[in-house]
């Protein structure tokens, strides 16, 4: 395609041997050379640039069958997906190529390779005027997006132009004023293109919640929720723009409505995956948001598949990773009701992944208030929760043991706590978690399994206050489990967490039953300050042992 468009080095060569008899036949004939070496040069970078332009230039046009305003792109695009979707994937592909090149011209401008300065930004520019040629021909552009293009648009030729300037120099002086004016232009392409994109988003996210708040059909509603879905897996930025287009109010109304019963468990997980970010809290809190969740997790006629994805949202919202409380006042007007139903759904789980999800929300929930912990205690959760662990079909990987330890834990301040995990053979269970080792070296796993280490250590050192329980646990045999984790770094997959816990729990033992230490390990583990024991252990070699 490159040679229909630029003329061929043996034409060149050809005109040049023609004037060989004239005066000037000699300079014309090096001019015509340099002029042929050059377009040599330039090729390499040029002929991918212009199939480039041919190639993404593929005529755009309306389907007759298809809402008016839906991008339909003839190439890549397979005959059954959904309009909206290749919309968003072609813009977000765009965006990721443009990006790309827009960042390795920093890198190439800061070491100085102005060709490839220019034709990096040959291909930037290119890139941009397709993908606003080819979102404009698709839509009707927002005023306020218009601007940006045009602005954009103007800047892309800009930093082309002063880019070849800096071809024809080698004025160090010069090219050292120019670098940083194109660093201030790329710097202003970037912003504005980054405005762009978020507005261009925004604009298909609007069409996708439209189809959700406008539409009767389910098929058309599912499709619009899964394109969502899809998109908030593209990170944090892009979940922040879909909530304040108001997807979390779209979907709790498709959640209170009975005849959209089959689509809770799509939306409900959309709107987890929305209320990763402050914005998608403050959405669900606004629209009482906790109200339906309690409603859907208490209605014994929801299906597990909906009360899960409730649930799933209960822990994304109580997360003690997120900043903001001010949701909290309400939830806490429905916890008894919450916990009651995530409890319930623990012990009727069918499956690894709803336990998982149901845990998880009384894990986070036992962290910000301690009624919660009286609350389970009340509801028998101990028991649940321990017979859970015997149970491989709900409880089969470290993460779901570690939400089960970090319940316990929470729930083994209370007094009352001590007897009901003696009664449920709790501490066996607690030995057995300072056992977990993961299966690969998956670092997840690897760091789930410290957590259930760590948490199974501090609820027997908390539950040790209680002489019967240090004294059940020194009859089987914790002591020489948690000497074992103090001084070998690969039983506690080298984590120091895990060390300090141990080192608790051996102490709160010593304390009750001196006589269960050794003197040696008196010396080193019990009787110099924590910090001093802490580093002599985390020193050790694997030989000491």
């Amino acid at each position: 395609m490159a040679s229909e468009r630029t003329p061929t080095p043996q034409s060149s060569s050809r005109q040049s041997s023609s004037l060989s008899s004239s005066p000037m036949s000699t300079r014309m004939q090096t001019l015509q050379v340099d002029s042929v070496q050059r377009w040599m040069e330039d090729l390499r970078h040029m002929t991918e640039v212009e199939c480039m332009c041919v190639l993404q230039a593929k005529p755009i046009g309306v389907d007759e069958d298809s809402h008016q305003g839906e991008l339909i792109v003839t190439s890549g695009i397979g005959a059954g997906d959904h309009v909206a979707r290749n919309n968003l994937q072609t813009l977000l592909r765009r965006a990721l190529v443009v990006s790309t090149e827009l960042g390795k011209m920093f890198q190439r401008l800061e070491k100085g390779r102005w060709q490839r300065v220019h034709s990096t930004a040959v291909r930037a520019n290119c890139h941009v005027r397709s993908l606003v040629h080819e979102y404009s021909a698709a839509r009707s552009t927002p005023p306020e997006m218009q601007k940006y293009e045009k602005s954009l648009l103007e800047k892309c030729m800009e930093l082309t132009n002063i880019t070849e300037r800096c071809l024809h120099t080698d004025d160090e002086f010069f090219l050292k004023s120019m670098r940083e004016a194109i660093h201030e232009i790329l710097t202003d392409v970037s912003d504005s293109f980054s405005n762009m994109i978020d507005m261009a988003l925004a604009n298909e996210i609007r069409v996708l919640i439209k189809q959700i708040e406008s539409s009767d059909c389910v098929q058309t509603i599912g499709s619009a929720i899964s394109n969502l879905l899809s998109l908030t897996q593209d990170g944090p930025q892009l979940c922040s723009i879909i909530a304040k287009e108001g997807a979390v109010v779209a979907l709790f109304k498709i959640c209170r409505q009975d005849r959209f019963r089959d689509l809770y468990a799509h939306a409900l997980r959309t709107v987890a995956s929305i209320c990763c970010v402050e914005e998608g809290i403050n959405q669900l809190d606004k629209v009482d948001g906790i109200l339906c969740l309690a409603d859907i997790l208490t209605d014994e006629s929801s299906v597990e598949a909906a009360r899960a994805e409730a649930a799933a949202v209960v822990a994304q919202i109580t997360s003690p990773h997120h900043t903001s409380t001010q949701h909290l006042a309400s939830f806490l007007e429905s916890m008894h009701d919450i916990v009651t139903a995530l409890i319930k759904l623990c012990e009727s789980a069918s499956c690894g992944e709803v336990f998982l999800l149901a845990s998880a929300a009384l894990a986070n929930i036992t962290f910000f208030d301690s009624m919660a912990c009286e609350i389970l205690l009340q509801l028998n959760a101990i028991h649940i929760l321990l017979q859970a662990c015997k149970d491989r079909q709900r409880v089969d990987t470290p993460y779901s043991k570690d939400q089960v330890v970090t319940i316990l834990a929470n729930l083994s301040v209370l007094e009352s706590c001590a007897s009901e995990v003696l009664q449920e053979q709790g501490i066996e269970r607690l030995l057995l978690l300072l056992g977990e080792k993961p299966s690969s070296s998956n670092p997840s796993e690897v760091a789930a399994c410290e957590r259930v280490q760590q948490k199974a250590a501090v609820t027997l050192a908390r539950l040790s206050r209680d002489p019967d329980v240090a004294q059940t646990a020194i009859q089987l045999k914790a002591v020489p489990r948690l000497i074992e984790l103090c001084r070998s770094p690969t039983e506690r997959n080298n984590s120091d967490s895990v060390l300090v816990a141990c080192l608790a729990a051996l102490r709160r033992l010593a304390a009750g039953c001196p006589d269960s230490i050794e003197e040696a390990d008196h010396h080193q583990l019990i009787k110099p300050r924590l910090v001093d024991s802490f580093l002599l252990c985390s020193n050790m070699e694997e030989s000491f042992v």
